[in-house]
């Protein structure tokens, strides 16, 4: 028999075996699930007319991601419904999308969800006798400048639920019947990373977009074996007319902060690959950085709210560790140009 000493050595080994073949069965996993979402994905694109329907619906579509989804989706041989306030906005989107992909239908929608539930009753008719295959819940506002809750006004606040929260749950009931009558279609809901955990100064936002995740999961649970797509997309930072009102710091797309073009790209052929992604490989890293460090949410001396993000690790890479540090400090300063400008969440008393 072997001392107590080299017993305990060869079981200490065994356990490090066996934790560290768990790491890398997790690691391969992880790297295979990114490569499946963000490339393989690409490289064989779904017949989207066929897979869901012929026409695609989003709202918000004026501007950023929206607009990038409307054209994508039209470059996909879809027809598109298009729904937004700004009509100059929507019919120039109407003519680019014409030219960029002359066989596509578009039609448009001149609501401001802002105003409330009966914008619902004038969309309905647009709907009627159409193919819908994919919803885009996309329209979005934030309050300007980020400021505490109660300093937040009521003309502030009604609106950005009715746009944030409302738009999503209307515009679901509108299509969702029908999807499910006919045994497929499509509903992308887009979230934001903001979602993950607290967010001091801009708390209302991070809890509309909470709630746009935990509708989207709880609907893709009742959705399943019906032929109907629920898709939540948490994006980053991403080079939009939204962030860039914040701060100039994200004005020029890069590789951690994409063009909303180059955000769309990629986030559109995960459809039917993932439930819940960031769209972005980049964002997917910084996914996993927060989530190592979840448990550092609050600081114990001072009690001020730590920034990291609740992240699920399923999208997961190797380049994890190169963006931990970035992650870490870019969302100090997400919504935070306000009234303190130091870049720091005041201390919760």
């Amino acid at each position: 028999m072997l001392p107590e000493s080299e017993a305990a050595k060869c079981l200490l080994a065994v356990l490090g075996l066996l934790w560290v073949a768990r790491w890398v069965v997790y690691l391969a996993c992880d790297v295979l699930g990114g490569l499946r979402k963000f490339v393989w994905a690409r490289v064989w694109e779904e017949d989207l007319p066929a897979t869901y329907g012929k026409w695609a619906v989003v709202t918000g579509c004026t501007d950023g991601i929206g607009k990038e989804y409307a054209r994508e989706l039209a470059s996909r041989d879809m027809h598109v419904l298009l729904i937004a306030r700004n009509i100059h906005k929507l019919t120039d989107l109407q003519r680019v999308i014409k030219e960029e992909s002359p066989g596509v239908m578009t039609e448009v929608v001149l609501v401001d969800f802002s105003d409330g539930t009966g914008v619902y009753d004038k969309i309905a008719p647009f709907l009627h006798d159409k193919d819908v295959g994919i919803l885009v819940n996309n329209v979005g506002v934030n309050i300007k400048p980020p400021r505490p809750f109660k300093d937040v006004s009521e003309e502030d606040l009604w609106p950005l639920i009715h746009v944030n929260v409302a738009s999503v749950v209307g515009m679901t009931r509108l299509v969702l019947d029908g999807m499910l009558a006919k045994g497929k279609g499509a509903i992308i809901n887009i979230g934001s990373a903001a979602s993950g955990n607290p967010l001091p100064r801009a708390g209302v936002y991070a809890a509309t977009k909470a709630f746009v995740d935990f509708f989207s999961q709880s609907l893709a649970w009742e959705c399943r074996g019906t032929g109907v797509t629920i898709q939540t997309v948490r994006p980053g930072f991403v080079s939009t007319k939204m962030i860039n009102s914040y701060t100039k710091a994200f004005t020029k797309p890069r590789l951690l902060v994409p063009s909303s073009s180059t955000f769309v790209a990629s986030a559109l052929p995960t459809l039917g690959h993932s439930d819940h992604t960031s769209g972005y490989w980049i964002h997917g890293c910084q996914k996993e950085a927060f989530y190592q460090n979840q448990q550092r949410t609050q600081h114990s001396s001072d009690k001020t709210v730590h920034a990291s993000i609740a992240w699920n690790p399923e999208e997961a890479t190797p380049l994890c560790a190169m963006t931990q540090l970035m992650s870490q400090s870019t969302h100090w300063i997400m919504f935070l140009f306000g009234p303190t400008s130091s870049g720091i969440y005041p201390p919760l008393t």
